[in-house]
This record gives structure tokens, C-alpha cells and sequence, in this order.
């Protein structure tokens, strides 16, 4: 009974951080091939991204963490690279009830954010996994080496479909699409690699609205729907919402969700080494 629960509220910060890399995948989409080799122009080593973590207990929503999303200059096997990371932790008084430490990383070509390879780490309360792919380009395969629960690992190998990607480089290559193709009510089909398997899920544009941050800030911003996995802690279908910044940078402001037991809910707190400036932003005179 007590993994159980421990399991449940790994769960429930684990859905903050899916909510995040939900967050960057609404631009992304396979419509050509040509769309998984556009020049990078969004966003470049130097960038930092944060969000504050939120769940809905009752009517109350707790701040419970912040994520964090950076890129910087690298290299992987003698090729230049890109390190794409990404760690989630809650607050010390959080931790009190739950500690969560959370760790993405990935490597890319910076000129097509192809991967190379990618870690995620996981440590939520008394749960612990480790999931590391190795791309292989040539073959198309994908070497996978996962361990869940301090178990011994489990290798696989998998196909790597064209334009599909981890959780993280595909949070990347998503921004760096033009979304103009679309109209309101369009499905984006895409294609992300988790827990050893290729999920084929798509995004629903809704369209145009302004939000806000928790401090007040106002946005331009375009609003989407993701279809969401069946099985998983979220509710079947289209129960996620999405809010990303209307300019060159594609900024996720605000992304919230209906889960099994609550909501949860990430907000952008601050952003800095933006390659364009923050356009969307509603100035107050």
C-alpha cells in the first residue's frame, strides 16, 4: 500500500514536468520531410528559460517546485553539439511531503538538433529511473537502456521514425517551426519518443488569446489543445491546455491540466538570453 501511494505522488509532480515539455511541442509537426531540417533560428546557447510548478489540492494551488530549461555550447564524440537540459525540483518545504529531484539532458547537432544522446533521470520520492537512448542515424535505430525502481536495466532496440524525437530535443525542435500553415480547428500530427516506444499523438490550434502570468504580466499568445495518452495519469483526450507567446520566440507563458485527482498547472516566471526579444508582451505604459 505504501509504494502504491508513493507511487501516485510521484506521479502527480511527474505530471508538472510532462506538462512543460507538452508545453514547447505545439509547434511541432511532421507535414514534410523538410520540416525536421529548418535552420535553427529561434533560440541558441545562452538561453534560459523557468517556470514555477503548481497543484490543485481543493481550491488551493500549491506552488510546488520550479523547472528549469537551458542551452549551452558542448560536444559529443568530437562533433560540436548542443547541451539541451532540463531539472525540476520542489521546494524545501515540499520536500517535507514529497522530494522530487528531476534531471533531462540531451545532446544535438546544433544545425538540425538531431540527437545524439539523451539521460533522463528521475528521483521522486522513493521512486528512482534512469532512461538513456543513443541515436543511431545511419540505421535509424534508436539503442535504448532503461531502469526503473534500482532494477537491473533493460535493453531495446527500436526504430527511429523520420522527425521523431526525445522528450527535450523535440521540445526544442518544436519552436523552431512556422505555425502560419495553420488555421483554428487544424490537428498537428506528432511523434515523441517515451519509455522505449514512439507515441504517434497530435495538437489541436484553438487560437488567439491574451493571459497572464502570476506576477501580472499580459501576453499575446496562441492557445492549444494536446491529445493525451490513454493510461497515463491524465484524463483521456483533450484535457490539457497550452498558451505560447505570438512572436519569434514561442515561449510557453502558461500550460494547465486536468490529472486522475486535481489539476496541475506551470507558469512561466522568467526568461533571459532570448535570441529575439519578447514581442508578445503586452507593455504597460
Amino acid at each position: 500500500m505504501i509504494d502504491e501511494v508513493t507511487e501516485k505522488n510521484a506521479l502527480k509532480f511527474s505530471t508538472l514536468r510532462v506538462l512543460l515539455v507538452f508545453a514547447f511541442l505545439i509547434l511541432w509537426a511532421r507535414t514534410a520531410s523538410g520540416q525536421c531540417e529548418n535552420p535553427v533560428t529561434r533560440f541558441g546557447p545562452g538561453e534560459e528559460v523557468t517556470y514555477h510548478a503548481y497543484y490543485n489540492w481543493g481550491f488551493v494551488w500549491i506552488n510546488a517546485g520550479a523547472v528549469t530549461f537551458a542551452i549551452d555550447n558542448s560536444s559529443w564524440k568530437g562533433k560540436n553539439a548542443w547541451h539541451i537540459s532540463s531539472y525540476g525540483a520542489s521546494y524545501k518545504a515540499y520536500d517535507l511531503f514529497f522530494k522530487v529531484r528531476d534531471s533531462l539532458d540531451v545532446w544535438v547537432d546544433p544545425s538540425s538538433l538531431q540527437p545524439f544522446e539523451f539521460h533522463r533521470r528521475t528521483n521522486e520520492g522513493s521512486y528512482t529511473a534512469h532512461h538513456h537512448y543513443l541515436f543511431d542515424a545511419d540505421k535509424q535505430k534508436v539503442n535504448a537502456s532503461i531502469s526503473k525502481r534500482g532494477k537491473a536495466y533493460r535493453d531495446t532496440t527500436f526504430t527511429w521514425p523520420e522527425c521523431s524525437f526525445d522528450l527535450l530535443s523535440m521540445v526544442y525542435h518544436a519552436r523552431n517551426i512556422d505555425f502560419s500553415r495553420y488555421k483554428e480547428g487544424d490537428r498537428i500530427p506528432i511523434n515523441m519518443i517515451v519509455d522505449g516506444d514512439v507515441h504517434n499523438l497530435y495538437i489541436r490550434y484553438i487560437g488567439k488569446e491574451l493571459v497572464k502570468d502570476r506576477s501580472g504580466r499580459e501576453f499575446r499568445c496562441l492557445k492549444f489543445s494536446p491529445l493525451l495518452v490513454e493510461g497515463t495519469i491524465f484524463e483521456e483526450g483533450e484535457k490539457m491546455f497550452v498558451w505560447v507567446t505570438d512572436d519569434k520566440n514561442r515561449i510557453p507563458i502558461i500550460v494547465e491540466a486536468k490529472i486522475l485527482v486535481g489539476s496541475v498547472k506551470a507558469v512561466f516566471v522568467n526568461a533571459r538570453g532570448l535570441k529575439s526579444p519578447m514581442e508578445a508582451e503586452i507593455k504597460v505604459d
